[in-house]
């Protein structure tokens, strides 16, 4: 595979190599059962990912909405940390890897990274797209078998990454996840599905993170409690994925994309620079204005509207997108 493929390509192109000839009705049949898995209850000594068919399907079924919600959080970690560039990345529970495609892309030469996984056939077939991928980074990596929330903490390392782990865990192991992810890393990301749910989860992890002694990057401007009044909203963002044919089979749309909604807590043992403010749902584009749901530094949500009179605030607005930070920078 060319090297010089951007990230999303490479994983688009390793996945359609990997699933080439499998039938699209198998696959079907196995991300529907995986479907229930993942809304049920799944205790944290049954895998849901048993074999390599299982395998396949997730990685069709998930793989590519899932590095496009890393990759969003890595922008904003990076966009509050510009220059800070990690040397080492571990992913716990990640599975077959998106996580660590997306940490690869992030940073012009990747970090070192170490996948933590209990599931064998998962950490196989990753392994198996990384050297695929042509990417050095990915081709390096280690993929070492760990029973997540059991298992001892990971040596130390500079970020530590969390991908809709969370809700397969019972709540001991989530607190003993995060605070593991607490002591051994520089920065910890943890993203969990855009649903209330996924957010309490997230919220959860933020509040040990702080009292782990560290300090929230994005989304939030603050370290101080969310402000969204728990059980009548919840903070989630959303990132567009593009599908592949057999992945508009295997999901059973028609569309060319899907919206993956997330919600996720990026926390750090550095000095970052938080937005000022951050856009909380899409913007609402009218004539002649654009309305913006923000959360702010001062620990509020505020609606701002903005008007073709504020020149080249307005023209910034109509391309602001949801999970922006606000303003921009140069139109303050």
């Amino acid at each position: 595979m060319n090297a010089t493929l951007p990230t999303s390509e490479a994983l688009r192109a390793a996945l359609a190599a990997l699933l080439d000839g499998l039938p699209p009705t198998q696959a079907a049949q196995a991300v529907d059962r995986l479907i229930a898995s993942y809304r049920g209850t799944t205790p944290t000594d049954a895998p849901i990912l048993r074999d390599r068919s299982d395998v396949a399907a997730y990685a069709a079924y998930r793989m590519p909405a899932t590095f496009e919600a890393v990759r969003s959080c890595l922008a904003a970690l990076r966009e509050a940390a510009p220059e800070w560039v990690p040397a080492t990345h571990t992913d716990i529970g990640g599975g077959t890897g998106a996580a660590g495609w997306a940490v690869a892309g992030a940073w012009e030469d990747g970090p070192r990274t170490t996948v933590l996984d209990w599931s064998a056939p998962a950490l196989a077939l990753g392994r198996e797209l990384a050297e695929a991928s042509g990417i050095p980074a990915l081709r390096a990596a280690s993929w070492e078998r760990a029973r997540i929330g059991v298992s001892p903490a990971p040596a130390p390392t500079d970020l530590v990454t969390v991908s809709y782990v969370l809700k397969e865990l019972t709540a001991e192991d989530r607190a003993a996840v995060v605070d593991t992810a607490a002591t051994a890393a520089q920065a910890v990301l943890i993203v969990e599905p855009g649903t209330p749910d996924g957010y309490e989860r997230v919220i959860e992890a933020r509040e040990r993170l702080i009292a782990a002694g560290m300090s929230i990057a994005a989304p939030c401007p603050h370290d101080d409690a969310c402000p969204i009044e728990r059980g009548t909203d919840w903070c989630h963002f959303s990132a567009r994925v593009s599908r592949s044919s057999l992945h508009r089979q295997v999901k059973g749309g028609s569309l060319s994309h899907e919206d993956e909604k997330f919600s996720y807590v990026v926390a750090t043992r550095f000095p970052t620079e938080p937005a000022r403010e951050r856009v909380t749902r899409r913007p609402q584009i009218r004539k002649g204005q654009v309305l913006l749901e923000l959360c702010t530094r001062d620990e509020a949500l505020r609606r701002a509207t903005v008007t073709k009179r504020h020149g080249a605030l307005y023209r910034a607005a109509r391309d602001t997108d949801w999970g922006d930070a606000w303003p921009p920078p140069g139109t303050d």
